[in-house]
């Protein structure tokens, strides 16, 4: 990378008031980028990773867990926009369940802990430039007085990095739209926002030791007092929580030992080798996957922090997508983000836990939305939705017509009585424009077609199922 391609990032980064951390931390992934460095992680650098507790063999009553939680913070990733969905606001503020957005339940989930536990349990959002200020007016306008003790904020900024030209690595240019020039250098950040905006000295001075970090869209993530006791009592630095593999989640991150350090590893899709896409994907070899869950000690943090000089080694992830994402014809441009839970391999002692499906149900598309909605999960009085206890097999795969579905105003316009029921449901395809009536039921798999251009229709009260074999 020329120098003028570097200087033209830091003055870029200047000019939007980056901290000095964030503007090293980039520089140095775009001469990694650069110097051919991708991230890459080929599968005959990785061990098996051996036997892992299981969050059945915890005491949810382990007495650790009472004074932890009174040290305890929550952070929640809420920097999304529902972009993919349409929309141009924060994505934790569509409705989720029972008429409820996702930070309506985030908010009573903590409410709801505060009152259980008898703690103060402070709720940090992680959030953007673009869903800050949605955010905050909407906690102050549907849960007035809601406030986190020791005068700390009910959020705080993730920062934002430039999008550079694929064949010359100079900060993209985009007049059209400025703000297309810039994207978020993933979840990653955190570790740079709790430093630039000395929150993590501000807990820590208040006295609280543990953070549980998880995604906003992901209601099946609420604290948990069992895993709490076991990070407090064995003093673990860093917790990942993981999961079952299922063919729906092929193509999401593995979790894997480093065959060199023996310490546990995050392998992103982005960072598997091209001829190994069939390896990855292997649920049988690779069967545990990272929910995004994570327990932090923040005093192992700081220290680990401080190590690194602030900058913790974290794999490269390169993304290649066009400076406007909805026009194929638009600048070709890399985004370069790291994972948070690659952390993982940075702390001496970091272990991993596997949790039941239950405690996993992000919204990523109207695909996942339309199974949330539905009778597959249920809000429980403490707020989490999990899939109903009659449920004895994974969420069903389904698949909507992105053509009539993908933006959230016509998805509600082909579901206009709420979601159909899909307890019993296996698979659920639906091909072309087709809306649906009141009280239908999904049963094993099933594909709708309509082929034609006019909007078909699913009767009231339907039973649609797969038919017996003959």
């Amino acid at each position: 990378m020329t120098p003028t391609a570097l200087s033209a990032i830091r003055d870029r980064l200047e000019s939007d008031r980056a901290p000095e951390l964030v503007v090293r931390a980039f520089l140095e992934n775009a001469r990694r980028w650069d110097a051919g460095d991708l991230g890459v992680i080929p599968g005959r650098h990785l061990s098996p990773i051996g036997p892992l507790p299981r969050l059945a063999d915890l005491d949810e009553l382990d007495p650790a867990a009472e004074d932890a939680i009174r040290r305890t913070v929550v952070i929640k990733l809420n920097g999304g926009l529902g972009t993919g969905m349409g929309l141009d606001k924060a994505k934790s503020l569509i409705v989720a369940k029972n008429g409820l957005t996702f930070l309506d339940i985030l908010v009573r989930q903590i409410e709801f802990l505060r009152r259980r536990c008898r703690a103060p349990l402070p709720l940090l959002l992680m959030d953007s430039f673009s869903t800050d200020a949605d955010s905050l007016a909407s906690i102050a306008a549907n849960h007035p007085g809601f406030a986190n003790p020791d005068g700390l904020p009910l959020s705080f900024l993730q920062h934002r990095v430039p999008k550079l030209v694929a064949e010359t690595g100079q900060p993209v240019s985009w007049p059209d739209n400025p703000q297309l020039e810039w994207c978020p250098p993933g979840h990653a950040d955190i570790y740079h926002a709790l430093q630039t905006t000395g929150l993590l000295d501000r807990l820590l001075a208040a006295g609280y030791r543990w953070a549980f970090v998880s995604n906003s869209d992901n209601l099946g993530a609420i604290l948990h007092m069992g895993i709490l006791g076991h990070v407090a009592r064995k003093n673990i630095p860093f917790l990942m929580e993981v999961t079952a593999r299922t063919e729906c989640d092929r193509k999401g991150g593995h979790l894997a030992r480093d065959k060199a350090t023996g310490r546990l590893l995050l392998r992103e899709s982005a960072q598997c080798p091209p001829d190994e896409t069939a390896d990855f994907q292997d649920i049988a070899k690779y069967s545990l996957f990272n929910t995004n869950n994570l327990w932090i000690d923040l005093d192992a943090l700081r220290a680990t922090l401080r190590d690194c000089d602030g900058l913790p080694p974290l794999p490269l992830i390169v993304n290649r997508k066009t400076v406007d994402p909805v026009l194929p014809d638009s600048t070709p441009v890399v985004q370069l983000e790291a994972a948070m839970g690659a952390a993982i391999s940075c702390f001496e002692g970091a272990t991993a836990l596997v949790v039941p499906r239950r405690r996993f149900a992000p919204v990523k598309t109207t695909n996942d939305l339309l199974a949330v909605r539905s009778d597959l999960y249920r809000l429980g009085e403490d707020h989490q939705v999990t899939l109903h206890p009659q449920r004895f097999a994974p969420p069903p795969d389904i698949r909507l017509d992105p053509r009539y579905c993908k933006n959230i105003a016509d998805f509600e316009l082909r579901f206009p009585y709420g979601p159909p029921s899909l307890l019993y449901c296996d698979s659920l395809a639906v091909e072309g424009d087709i809306r649906f009536g009141r009280d239908i039921h999904v049963e094993g798999a099933v594909h709708l077609r309509n082929p034609t251009d006019r909007p078909a229709t699913i009767p009231n009260g339907i039973r649609l199922h797969t038919p017996l074999a003959p």
